[in-house]
């Protein structure tokens, strides 16, 4: 086999391919026992049918037809191997010469993926904040355990406040037509917690139990329905009933009943540790994007479209598997948002173009460092799933073999190790951590 390889745009290349006369000969010969055992002539047995009668009967150019679609794509991909390319996506085909007793001459044009030209990536400069749980975190963490443990008690009197819970029955007008969706019973609301279009809730305040109201909001221009973003809206809404939270003491009885601690500063302790723990974690993913982040900044390459598609492809794919998982359709999710698919993916393609340009990055230095996963780091990975499984390492990794994702587990752990690599070799400037406005 002899292989010319032409760049004809950019990322785009054309293979011209030229397979030996005796090796094509010899693919004719296989489709046509292929053949003959499928096709019915009379006065010959299946599969007992001479290459010249079944020539005669189906033309040679039938044969020739079945060896090239089982002969091609071997072909394609040894002249790949050989060219030293990585196609991105399905080639084109284009058959030159194809005859019996001469070569096999066919033209493949294919995207390859496309020259990263590294910028710096050793000793980038990134800040990261200084990991420390404040008395505020500390507090605002046990408060959250007071509200989860909140005591609602029905008000026989009284008019609903901030924070209290109101049921209500409620149905939308726009210009005096009710519109879909807009209508609800027995809801509760929990006023203040911004679940509902901005000011609702608001004009709730100081209502009675039975009372009436009318509820004037706008829609944001966001809003995900199409049909009612930015329209003016009036809702009727009757108070039915309210609930007002009663907070538990944050005292020793109180961490008894939130947890398995038998004093509060027993509680503090371990949700002050908890907290540190989760403050690490998260300073450690951060520091790892903003490097990455900073080393792809300084990166020059084309990012193919068709790399895009895929990338949206993938997206799209685990979503739905967590979808699936949760027991919601695609179709179902669509329909609660209000969107499309084509719509969400036009909404996430520029952050696929990121990921691309990310993932071409980290291949390149994986590929310049010489970073590959070894065999003891794939099995402690397979290791880690067996656990999580509860199954054998070996029928795991039988698995992952037979659906051709072993290889896929070996990537991300070299990506992986990548980006220690990334960070371990960054310059880190530690920081004061900053406050929140208002605080």
């Amino acid at each position: 086999m002899t292989v010319d390889v032409e760049r004809i745009e950019e990322n785009k290349v054309q293979l011209k391919i030229e397979v030996e006369s005796e090796k094509f000969a010899a693919a004719i010969s296989n489709a046509s026992k292929k053949v003959a055992k499928q096709v019915n002539i009379p006065g010959f047995r299946k599969g007992r049918v001479p290459k010249k009668v079944l020539e005669n009967y189906l033309g040679k150019q039938a044969l020739v037809d079945e060896a090239l679609e089982g002969f091609v794509p071997g072909a394609y991909i040894e002249a790949v191997q050989e060219a030293n390319i990585e196609p991105i996506n399905q080639p084109q085909v284009e058959v030159v010469q194809a005859e019996e007793g001469k070569p096999l001459i066919f033209k493949a044009t294919v995207e390859v993926k496309p020259e990263v030209k590294l910028g710096e990536y050793k000793g980038v400069e990134v800040e990261q904040e200084s990991v420390e749980v404040s008395s505020e975190e500390l507090d605002n963490y046990i408060e959250g355990l007071r509200q989860r443990h909140a005591r609602l008690n029905t008000l026989e009197e009284g008019t609903v406040e901030k924070g209290d819970v109101a049921e209500i029955d409620f149905e939308g007008f726009i210009d005096g037509v009710a519109f879909e969706g807009g209508k609800g019973e027995s809801h509760p609301l929990e006023i203040g917690s911004g679940t509902f279009i901005p000011g609702f809730e608001e004009q709730l305040i100081g209502a009675q139990v039975g009372e009436e109201r009318d509820v004037n909001v706008t829609f944001p221009e966001e809003y995900q329905a199409e049909n009612l973003a930015g329209k003016d809206a009036v809702f009727k809404v009757k108070v039915n009933g309210i609930k007002r939270k009663e907070l538990p003491e944050v005292d020793d009885e109180f961490a008894k009943d939130v947890s398995e601690f038998e004093t509060l500063e027993e509680l503090k302790q371990d949700a002050e540790k908890r907290l540190q723990e989760s403050a690490e974690k998260n300073a450690e993913n951060k520091l790892k994007t903003d490097v990455v982040n900073k080393v792809v900044s300084n990166v020059d390459v084309a990012v193919p479209p068709v790399m895009v598609e895929q990338k949206l492809d993938t997206i799209f794919s685990n979503m739905e598997q967590r979808m699936q998982q949760q027991g919601i359709s695609m179709d179902q999710y669509l329909q609660f948002a209000q969107t499309t698919k084509e719509k969400m993916r036009e909404e996430q393609r520029e952050e696929a173009a990121k990921g691309v340009k990310t993932d071409l990055t980290l291949e390149a230095i994986s590929q310049k460092e010489g970073i590959t996963a070894t065999e003891e780091e794939v099995d402690k990975e397979l290791e880690k799933m067996a656990a999580q499984y509860n199954q054998k390492l070996e029928d795991i990794k039988k698995v992952l073999t037979t659906q051709g994702n072993l290889d896929g587990l070996r990537y991300s752990i070299a990506m992986e190790k990548t980006i220690d690599f990334l960070v371990e070799n960054a310059k880190v400037i530690e920081k004061e951590k900053t406050e929140e406005a208002g605080e």
